[in-house]
């Protein structure tokens, strides 16, 4: 059974060895050893339930971990006499600054092998746009067999983009979690590895973007309601609340899926199970500072990444749209 540690930000060097260490079973995976202040971590992050199995590192008897003793439940005695003699436990977590530097430092290390997987989504694309550019007939000719198949192409190397997307989501998701253990895979390793996750994440790609995709039609639907109603305040008011409820569903669901990705390919969860433990890692660490909760730092850094990818869309067309 291969055996991983769920978040090495957890393993600090000053605070093994100072307790009994456990070794816990999730989706099939085993992780660990972890001693108990790094348990009670991946408990706040909601990585790890009552329900997990789980075991000493030196023991091969697997009870849940709902009974490892001081985790999800302390009684009074237990916890006065550690007040007594114990300091308060220093959880060590990674500040947004650290983030970010550690993100930089991932891509800096496996620069070619991301650009690999960047170009295996856009090469296809790029292939079409050349193609149809040296075949486009003169401004008044009529439609020859070259356009046609120019044309034929472009779809083709469309639907090929489309099929590729869910290999190069994975790809990115194995990548970077090896290059972050210390490892450097080569390009073709990681695709072999990624093309296992096609079905269960072509699956949830076509859920989770087709939920979406419903979510903006609803807000269309909601403005031609607005400007069918001209000058009538009741169908105005009643556009106004639609598109409150068209934000709140559009927020609630990018939150719930915003760990779909991490958990099916690093966890190697099922289609329910990385949507259940997507929400379920959004929603936790509600006893931590807004700013450390995984939703807040996950929205943060999509945000930034979407913004990345707007402007680097937009910065070509950028003359053209200040004539508007």
């Amino acid at each position: 059974m291969e055996r991983l540690v769920l978040d090495s930000e957890c393993m600090m060097p000053d605070d093994q060895g100072m307790s009994e260490e456990w070794i816990v079973r999730v989706h099939g995976k085993e992780y660990g050893p972890a001693n108990l202040d790094t348990l009670r971590e991946w408990k706040a992050e909601g990585r790890l339930l009552p329900a997990n199995d789980a075991r000493r590192a030196n023991v091969d008897l697997w009870i849940t971990a709902g009974e490892i003793p001081e985790l999800f439940s302390v009684t009074p005695s237990v916890e006065a006499l550690t007040q007594l003699t114990e300091p308060p436990v220093q959880v060590s977590r990674r500040s947004f600054n650290q983030i970010l530097a550690e993100t930089f430092q991932i891509y800096r290390k496996g620069f070619f092998q991301f650009l690999g997987l960047v170009l295996l989504v856009l090469l296809p694309s790029i292939c079409s746009q050349l193609i149809t550019a040296f075949v486009q007939p003169p401004q008044g000719s009529n439609v020859d067999i070259r356009s046609v198949l120019a044309a034929g192409f472009a779809f083709l190397t469309f639907i090929l983009s489309i099929v590729l997307w869910p290999v190069y989501i994975a790809g990115i998701q194995i990548l970077t979690a090896e290059i972050a253990r210390g490892q450097r895979p080569g390009l073709i390793v990681v695709l072999n590895r990624a093309v296992r996750f096609w079905p269960r994440i072509a699956a949830l790609c076509i859920f989770v973007y087709s939920v979406f995709f419903l979510l903006m039609v609803f807000g269309f639907v909601i403005g031609a309601i607005a400007l069918a109603g001209g000058s009538s305040l009741l169908l105005i008011f009643f556009a106004l609340a639609l598109l409150i409820l068209q934000v709140w569903m559009f927020g609630r669901f990018f939150v719930n899926v915003l760990f779909w990705q991490q958990f099916t390919v690093l966890e190697n969860a099922g289609f329910i199970d990385a949507l259940r433990d997507s929400r379920n890692l959004a929603r936790s660490g509600r006893d931590l500072p807004w700013f450390q909760r995984p939703l807040w730092r996950g929205a943060l850094i999509a945000s930034l990444w979407f913004a990345f990818v707007l402007a680097v869309r937009l910065g070509p067309e950028w003359t053209t749209l200040q004539n508007y």
